[in-house]
C-alpha cells in the first residue's frame, strides 16, 4: 500500500506513516494542520455529478512583458453539475515544464539524434517539441489535462477546479525566478477572468466555454457561484514554484481584487532551477504543503528544505511529505508512459538487478515503485484532505 512519510525537516509534531487505506482526513492530523482559520462560508458539500468544459482565448492571448514571447489563455474546468446557490471554493492547478507540441516525428528524430550523439540534430528536433505556437498541423500537448483525475475528484467534493495550460511559458526563454513570476502572473490573469465572470457574467470567459468531449459551445452560468475569497492553488514541478511565488507575502498585492488564496500545494516543486532571490518565495500567511516522491528523477530533497526556509516565519503552517516509490512524471497522466503521449516517460532511476524498485538518480535507498494509478490515487487523497481542511474547515 502506498503511504506518506513525514520528512525530517518538518517543524510540526512528527506524524506516523499512514497507509493509503487510512482515511484522507486522518493523513492530516489536527495538530499538523492547526493555525489556519477555515473560511466562514458554508461548504455546499459533495456533488452528485461532475461536468467538464474547456476554454481557449488564443495561443497568443498576451505577451510576456520582458521578452514579448506569446502565452495562451486556456484551461479545462471540472465543476459540480448542480452548482447550487452557495458560492463554491475555487482550485487552480498549474503544470510544470514539459514539451509543448505533440510532434511524434520530432520525438523520433530527437531520440535517434541522442543515440547517434548528433547534438545539432537533437537541438533542431527539441526546438520543434518546445515551440509555441505549434507548427500548423501539430497539436499542442495538453499538459493541463494531466490532472483531470484530480480535478474530477475535487469537483465531486464540491469545488470548481480550473487547470490552466502554460505551454507558452514552457517554450519561452524565461528562466529561474522570472519563470516562477511568469507562472504566478498566469494564475492571476485566470483568476481575474473568473472574478469578472462571477461578479457580472461578463469578460473574456463569457461565451467561451466548450464541451470537453464534443468541443461544441456549452453555456454554464457561473455568476455568483464562485467563492473567489476562498481559493486554493496547486502547482506541479515548476508550477510548484509558480504557486509558491504567487502565494508569497511579497506578491499578495498582485492578486486580483476580491481574490484571496487560502491554501497552496507544491507537488514535486522545482524551486532549484536558477533561483536568484530565495526571499521572494517567503510565505508566512498561506498554508503550504509540499509533496515529493522518493524516486523523483527531476527534483531532489532540496525542494523540501527550500520550502522549509521559505516558510520559516509562517504562522499558517508548512506540511512536507515524502511519498515512497513515487516519481516525478506520474502525477501528470500526459507525462506518464501509460497515457501514450509524446515525451511521456518514467523518470525514476532503476537497477536491472532490482526489478519493480526505484530510487533517485544516484541514490542508494530503493523503494517498491508505485504504479501510475497508485501514485495518483495517493497524491489525490492527500491534496483533497489538505484542501478540505483549509478551504472548507474539514467539511
Amino acid at each position: 500500500m502506498p503511504h506518506f512519510r513525514p520528512t525530517s525537516i518538518s517543524r510540526r509534531r512528527p506524524m506516523r506513516t499512514c497507509a493509503l487505506a487510512t482515511t484522507a482526513a486522518a493523513l492530516l492530523l489536527p495538530q499538523a494542520l492547526a493555525g489556519t482559520p477555515a473560511s466562514a462560508a458554508p461548504f455546499p458539500g459533495a456533488a452528485r455529478g461532475v461536468a467538464t468544459v474547456t476554454y481557449d482565448l488564443g495561443d497568443q492571448a498576451y505577451r510576456l512583458p520582458d521578452t514579448g514571447e506569446p502565452v495562451e489563455m486556456a484551461a479545462v474546468v471540472h465543476y459540480p453539475k448542480d452548482l447550487g446557490t452557495t458560492p463554491r471554493p475555487l482550485v487552480v492547478q498549474l503544470h510544470g515544464w514539459h514539451e509543448t507540441c505533440a510532434d511524434r516525428t520530432a520525438e523520433a528524430a530527437r531520440e535517434a539524434a541522442e543515440r547517434a550523439g548528433d547534438w545539432d540534430a537533437y537541438a533542431a528536433a527539441n526546438q520543434k517539441l518546445f515551440s509555441w505556437p505549434c507548427a500548423p498541423g501539430t497539436s499542442p500537448l495538453p499538459n493541463e489535462r494531466g490532472y483531470d483525475y484530480l480535478g474530477a475528484k475535487l469537483a465531486a467534493r464540491g469545488y470548481i477546479v480550473v487547470s490552466v495550460r502554460a505551454n507558452g511559458i514552457n517554450a519561452s526563454s524565461v528562466w529561474g525566478d522570472q519563470n516562477a513570476s511568469a507562472r504566478a502572473d498566469l494564475i492571476n490573469r485566470h483568476l481575474a477572468l473568473w472574478q469578472k465572470l462571477d461578479a457580472s457574467g461578463r469578460g473574456g470567459l463569457a461565451g467561451a466555454f466548450r464541451d470537453a468531449v464534443t468541443g461544441k459551445p456549452h453555456r454554464v452560468d457561473f455568476r455568483h457561484r464562485v467563492d473567489l475569497g476562498n481559493v486554493g492553488t496547486l502547482g506541479h514541478s515548476r508550477g510548484g514554484a509558480g504557486v509558491t511565488w504567487q502565494a508569497s507575502d511579497r506578491h499578495r498585492a498582485q492578486w486580483p481584487a476580491g481574490v484571496t488564496v487560502r491554501a497552496a500545494v507544491a507537488l514535486a516543486p522545482a524551486y532549484n532551477v536558477m533561483t536568484e532571490d530565495a526571499a521572494a518565495y517567503g510565505i508566512t500567511r498561506v498554508p503550504l504543503a509540499v509533496v515529493r516522491g522518493t524516486c523523483d528523477g527531476q527534483v531532489g530533497r532540496e525542494a523540501l528544505s527550500f520550502a522549509a526556509d521559505a516558510t520559516a516565519g509562517s504562522t499558517a503552517g508548512f506540511h512536507p511529505f515524502e511519498m515512497p516509490g513515487a516519481n516525478h512524471n506520474h502525477f501528470n497522466t500526459q507525462w506518464s508512459p501509460a497515457g501514450g503521449q509524446v515525451a511521456a516517460r518514467d523518470d525514476a532511476a532503476h537497477d536491472a538487478a532490482r526489478p519493480g524498485e526505484c530510487t533517485e538518480p544516484g541514490g542508494s535507498v530503493y523503494e517498491t515503485q508505485l504504479t501510475e494509478e497508485a501514485q495518483r490515487r495517493a497524491g489525490a487523497a492527500f491534496v483533497e484532505a489538505f484542501f478540505r481542511r483549509h478551504l472548507t474547515g474539514g467539511r
